[in-house]
Parts: C-alpha cells; structure tokens; sequence
C-alpha cells in the first residue's frame, strides 16, 4: 500500500476495511489533517512488518482490520496531550511487538480499550477477529459498570478481576503492562498532580513489582523509574546530577577498568560481548533507604556485562576475574546454579579493580541476558509450525509463569474481598529472596524476612493450615524465626486445622497471611453455626418444644435463607431474633402473650442495667467473661450452666467452642440503650513493640491522647528487637477501644496491635 508518512493507517482500501462497514476512514483522515498529532504514531504498515519479520505465519489481515478499527471506534477522542487517542493503542501494541509477541496479543493492545472507552463489546471483537483476542481484552477491560465507594475499593476490585484473568493467561499482564508502560511515558501531560501521583504510586507499589514478577525487568526498571519521577521528582533530579557528576569523574577509570577487562576475557579465547551498565536513580534510591546507606557506599553504580556464549563459560571468566581482582566475598551471587523464582540467571560479582575502584561484573549467556531482560517475554518462538508462548523452554530456563502468579489465584480462592487481597497482593510481589529447603532437599524460594509458616504455606496449603512448631537445622525454633538462606525447615503438624495465635507477626507473606485469614473465618463461621443452633435449641425448649419436632430447613428458607449454616450464623449475628424464627415456625405463638411476658428487658441495676435479654423469672445475676472481655457494642450471648450466675461473651469469645459440647443453656442478649449511651468496660489490647527505652510511655501517651484510662500493664516475651506489651484499659465502648487500637498501629515503634481474645 502506498501512503505518506503517518497517514497510510488512513487510507481506504478494501483490503482493510470491516466487513460490514463502509463509513470509516475517508471523514476521520480529514479531520485528522486538521489537528496533527504532538506524537509520531506508528504506521499500520510499520507495525504489521515488525510482526511479520519475527512471525512470518501471522494473519496480516487480521492485523490490519484490528489498526483499522482502533482507529475508527477511537474516532476523535484525544488523550491529554492533545494527540488522537488511537496513537496510545498502537504504542502497546508497538512495545509488545518489540517483544516479539504473538499477532493475538498485538491485535488485542491495539484493541485493548475499545470495550472500556468505546461501544465496543467482547463479543463484537470475538466476532470480527477471534475468542482468543476478545478474552485477553476482556482481561485487561476494568469493572467500569460497577459502584465503588472509594477509589481504594475501585482499584483493589480492578485489580483483583485483572490478576484473576492474568493467572489463566500470562499474556494478559504482558498487555496490561505494555499498557502501563505508555501510559506512564505520557503521564506528565494530565494536569492534575494529585492524580499523577496516585497514578505512579499505583505503578510503584504494582505494576514494577508484579513485571520484576515474571522476570521482565527491563519493563519494570522502566516503570520504576517514571514512577519515582513523579512521586519523588527532587530526590530523582538530586540523584540524577550525583549520577552524571559521578560518571564525568570516573570516566577515566571506567576507561581503563573496561581495557583491562577486555584484554583478560581476550586470553581467556572465548567469544563474549561486553556492556557496560549505570544503575537507575530508582534502583539507588531503595538500595539507599534499604540498607541506610550513603550514596558513596554504593558498589554497584557501575557495572559491566560479559555475555559468554556457555554456561561453563560463565564460571571461566568468573575463575579468571577473581585470579586476577580481589573480590569481595559478601557481594558474590551465583543465580546460575540457584535461579531466582522469575527465572533470572546471571553470575554477580563485585571486585577491587584497576585504580582500586569496586566495580560489579555480571557474567551470563545470550539466553540469560534475554530471560534477564524480558523474562517470560523470551519465550515466543515456533513450537510444533505455530508462533507462540513455549512454556515448556520457559520452565527450562527456571520461569514458571502460571507457578508465579499461582500464589494469588490461591489468595482468590481464600475468599478474601478485593481490598484485602489488594494488601497481600502487594505483600507477595516484593522481591529479595531467601533459599530455604525441606527434610528432603526440595528447594523452596521465599521473600527476605519470611517465618516459618510462610515455609510451610510455600510447600503446601494442609502444612501451612496444620502448622503447630517449626524445627530450623534440627533444633526446635520459635514461629517468629526469620530463616536464613541454607536453612532445613522441618514443619510439626498438629492433628486438625486451626488459626495460630498472633498469625499476623508469624507471617510475612500474602498467601500465609491470606490462608490463615481464611482459617479464621472459617472457624469464625463454625462457631457462629454453632452458637445458632444452640441458641434456637434453647428457645424452643423454653416454649416446651422438642427441637427434633422442627422441620429446620422449611423454616430456614420461609425465613430467606437456602441453607442451613447461612440460617444458623444469622441467628447467631442477630439478624434473625429466636423469637421472630420460633413465630414463623409456630404463628399460633405470636399471640400466647404468658410465653413471652417474663422475657422482657430485666431490672436495671449492676451490669443488669447494661444487658437486656435473659429471663427474670429463673432467678440470676450477670458477670463478663474474663476470657473475652466484651465491651458495649460488641455482639453478645449469654450462657448459664445449672443455677449458676449467667455469664456474658462476645460472639467470638474462645469459651464458647468448650461450652458448646457441655449442657449450657443460651441465652440471646443485647447491650441496652444506657450501655450503649453511658457504658463503660475494660478491653484488652495485645502488641509486638520495638524494644527501645521510652517505648512504653510512647504507648501510654497514645492512649491518653485518645481518652482512654489504662488500668493495668503487662510485658511478656522479649528478645534484643521486639517486646510483647498486653494493656488493660478502660473504654466507653467498641468504636472507643477500636479508635485506640488505630491510634496504637499508626506509632513507629509498633509492629503489631491487635484486640486481645483468649
């Protein structure tokens, strides 16, 4: 096709046109000449011979109908530069060409906002081009249709949809981030600095860590640093100059290390190709704020590359460089013999080199620098006459992509809402690695500063729910162990599932954390089914009724409930009033004014004048459970055994698994409105604190801002970081204690707080 530059996208021709359309091209080239673009746009010619010089195979028609219609369903939309807004869709798909993708992927960046910004459907696009195209648009597609009520929920939902469709195919976060990509390359154009800075702080905690996820650091370094641009844009300017001042003034040197260098891998007689590399101002900044380091302690600003064309090889230049450079030995990384779990090979080493300048060298072969670069993008190529992703060449080279991503489809399938899997999701991204083993020898790679029971979920999801004890090279260790690289965990199970105690400071990452989550509520849930049913029991034998005459589920579903354990938690949350359930079961009750008459509000006088519900005629008074220590607000139950006194719990109060297998009675209670208006309790709060002098009158001061009146302290377990602080403190009521909780958590000098329960 013959067309001037930047127009050929525009040129009629029937090849290229829809099937079912003939009003596209001719009034859009038109108005195109009128308002030129600030941004050269590839050309549809330019795009579709990138593709086909590394995939002759792909359907070039297709090609060209998918530029075509971005162009006409993007129509004159503009971004915020002013430029047509088609131009950002053929950018993605000119980054994922460069890649060297399959044509399926490059059709869907050229479509990937035609659903969302267009009237556009995924069917329309399966249609015209195939389900393979429509379902990777549908990945990327938002939740534009739904209500948030915050931006928060907004992006943890997005998020959540987007990772869902990544874990059945990699290629959705290969658009998604090419998408980023440019975005972020554009980013400086939207006006609003609040929603610039929202938007690179989404890429920072994100889209960089989940690309350095599937080993595509080139894209995530990319990422990373336009993204501190725009979040730190002084820091990022001050680093910049130190940069450039830094590599005036070593020039020389550098020189003459690179000389050196080359006049050693030449005695050596290997083929090899030599780089040279400076670190990002990104990847200084997180080294600086890691490690509390200066910038002039940083050893690896400058690095050399030598790509050798063996595995063996690798070790002979890494031989010959520490024959002759010292080397300095904690800064050795061998990732050819044990891979990051993106698949990242390379021999790292820092030496003493010409000048006595430190100076690193990373060693690796063409196959590692790709994996290095792009990381499961590497892997395209022709397998069995058809262009596409070889997973198999990828699992040789140490990537598993659907292993990489599988931890948060297990955190979906946990059941945790978007927002929580959102925490975690960002919790199990982040990226410096210990290499731990199992008894048997099995490699198992978690993040710096994992416990035990992150071990445990790593190897499996029964071993992390069974965890009761860890031994670490033999010797029984505390849970809150943090495990070294070399270390032989060997996890001791307990005989049924259960949430550990404190899990959140024996955890580190999402999927533990995720897991025992679940464990909770699922225990939360059992005991709630529980506390149901016994509480219905009760009721009905108050009205002299044997629970085994009671047609359950007939009564559960005239009540708006399918099944039985969603029936019984209701009743347990109080969102069903045994005597509403017993009405419905029993209309003749509703009018037996005796059954009811005694089970009115009781006396008030005690605590008597603070709970409501249990019955007066049987003779009793009321005390709180020690265990649980509920407060006004909290859901309540009561419980009686014999003619003992009845004794008050929260709904989630430990105790009540033990009295649920005795012969307690139920009662139903509630907080009145004197307690709830004038009440006043004791709550117990548990924290992990850092073991530093004045650390406890920081907690107390914390309190005190907040109103509350501490009347009792205890500290227990202690070791040279942390120290265990319980307080004791009185409160008006939930939402009063929750507010010291919050206040409690925002202080540096915490790492955990939470309510105590038993």
């Amino acid at each position: 096709m013959d067309a001037t530059p930047g127009t050929d996208a525009l040129e009629p021709d029937d090849n290229y046109r829809l099937a079912d359309r003939d009003d596209t091209l001719p009034d859009l080239e038109a108005d195109r000449q009128k308002r030129r673009p600030k941004a050269k746009i590839v050309r549809q010619v330019e795009l579709v011979e990138k593709v086909l010089f590394y995939d002759p195979s792909a359907d070039e028609a297709a090609l060209n109908r998918a530029y075509v219609f971005a162009v006409q369903r993007h129509g004159d939309q503009e971004r915020a530069s002013g430029d047509p807004y088609y131009g950002h869709p053929v950018a993605v798909s000119d980054i994922l060409a460069d890649l060297k993708l399959d044509a399926n992927v490059i059709m869907a960046g050229l479509l990937h906002d035609t659903v969302e910004d267009t009237d556009t459907t995924v069917e329309e696009i399966a249609s015209l081009f195939n389900p393979d195209v429509a379902a990777l648009v549908d990945g990327v597609t938002k939740l534009g249709q739904i209500s948030y009520s915050s931006q928060e929920s907004k992006q943890a939902e997005n998020f959540q949809k987007f990772i869902l469709a990544t874990t059945r195919d990699i290629r959705v976060l290969l658009v998604k981030l090419a998408d980023r990509l440019h975005n972020m390359e554009t980013l400086h154009f939207i006006k609003k600095l609040e929603k610039r800075e929202r938007i690179a702080q989404e890429t920072m905690d994100l889209y960089a860590p989940l690309a350095r996820r599937i080993g595509a650091y080139e894209i995530g370094s990319r990422l990373e640093d336009l993204a501190f641009a725009h979040i730190a844009p002084q820091a990022r300017a001050a680093l910049q100059m130190r940069l450039d001042e830094m590599a005036r003034r070593n020039a020389p040197d550098l020189s003459r290390i690179e000389a050196d260098l080359r006049a050693l891998l030449d005695c050596l007689g290997i083929e090899y190709e030599l780089k040279g590399r400076r670190k990002q101002t990104y990847s200084i900044w997180r080294k600086l704020q890691r490690k509390d380091i200066s910038f002039k302690d940083v050893a690896d600003i400058h690095a050399f590359r030598v790509i050798v064309p063996r595995r063996e090889d690798c070790y002979r230049v890494l031989g010959a460089l520490h024959l002759h450079w010292h080397c300095l030995p904690d800064r050795f990384r061998d990732f050819v013999s044990a891979p990051k779990p993106n698949g990242y090979q390379s021999l790292h080493t820092t030496v003493t080199a010409t000048g006595n300048r430190r100076v690193e060298v990373q060693i690796r072969t063409p196959q590692m620098d790709e994996t290095a670069r792009n990381g499961v993008a590497a892997h395209w190529t022709y397998k069995n006459a058809v262009y596409g992703f070889d997973a198999d060449a990828a699992r040789e080279a140490g990537i598993d992509a659907e292993r990489e991503l599988r931890t948060f489809a297990e955190m979906l399938e946990h059941g945790a809402d978007a927002e929580e899997f959102l925490e975690h999701a960002k919790l199990e991204m982040y990226k410096d690695h210990v290499f731990t083993f199992t008894p048997k020898g099995r490699l198992v790679v978690l993040p710096s500063g994992a416990m035990p029971l992150d071990f445990a979920y790593a190897v499996h999801t029964a071993l992390g729910d069974t965890c009761d004890g860890a031994k670490i090279n033999g010797d029984r260790r505390s849970l809150r162990t943090k495990l070294r690289n070399g270390d032989r965990v060997d996890i001791i199970r307990a005989d049924h599932k259960r949430p550990l105690g404190g899990w959140e400071a024996l955890t580190m990452t999402g999927r533990a954390k995720s897991a025992q989550r679940r464990l909770v509520r699922q225990r939360r849930r059992e005991n709630e089914e529980g506390l149901g049913r016994s509480m219905l029991d009760t009721a009905l034998r108050r009205v002299s009724i044997d629970p085994v005459d009671l047609d359950t589920m007939r009564v559960a579903r005239r009540c708006g409930h399918e099944n039985l354990p969603g029936f019984y938690r209701a009743i347990a949350n109080g969102e069903l009033a045994t005597r509403d359930v017993l009405v419905e079961a029993f209309p003749g009750l509703a009018d037996d004014e005796d059954i009811w008459a005694d089970r009115l509000v009781i006396g008030e006088h005690d605590l008597e004048a603070f709970v409501a519900g249990a019955d007066p005629s049987i003779g009793h008074t009321m005390q709180l459970c020690g265990a649980c220590r509920p407060v006004p607000g909290d859901r309540i139950v009561g419980t009686r055994q014999g003619k003992s006194d009845v004794e008050v719990h929260a709904i989630d109060c430990g105790r009540l698994d033990e009295l649920d297998q005795g012969d307690a009675e139920w009662l139903d209670l509630r907080w009145t409105a004197l307690a709830l208006r004038d009440g006043a309790a004791t709550g117990r709060i548990r924290m992990r604190a850092l073991h530093k002098k004045g650390v406890l009158a920081t907690l107390c001061a914390a309190v005190a801002e907040t109103g509350g009146n501490i009347t009792g302290i205890e500290t227990g377990e202690r070791n040279p970081d942390f120290i265990d602080v319980h307080l004791d403190v009185e409160v008006q009521d939930l939402r009063h204690l929750t507010q010291i909780v919050t206040a409690l958590r925002s202080l540096s000098v915490i790492d955990t707080v939470e309510r105590e329960r038993a």
